[in-house]
């Protein structure tokens, strides 16, 4: 995974939510630069920081990298749907994203 693609996570995430890169940081507990390093190409410190960010942004890490998602709770709760179904299901299910891709 491309480190360019967490940062521009972070920031679509932090735009949705309204909020500038200081105000982040200050809300993280960190220094005022410290969102800015991110989004310049400053790797995240730890999983713990990523994990805060998570919680910040009242999201579930998978949800994260659901960002581009047009419903990233929808696209989390489907997935924790299929989870739930045999392969046989699978299979049924699959044919039906196919068919209908194919409409569009």
């Amino acid at each position: 995974m491309e480190a360019n693609f967490i940062r521009e996570c972070i920031t679509q995430l932090r735009m949705k939510k309204g909020v500038s890169e200081y105000q982040m940081s200050y809300d993280l507990g960190h220094s005022k630069g410290y969102v800015n390093n991110i989004s310049s190409g400053k790797p995240l410190s730890s999983m713990t920081e990523f994990l805060a960010i998570c919680e910040y942004f009242e999201i579930e890490p998978i949800e994260f990298f659901n960002v581009n998602v047009s419903n990233p709770k929808l696209t989390t709760d489907l997935i924790q749907g299929l989870e739930q179904l045999d392969e046989e299901e699978l299979r049924l299910v699959q044919q039906l994203v196919v068919h209908l891709a194919k409409k569009k």
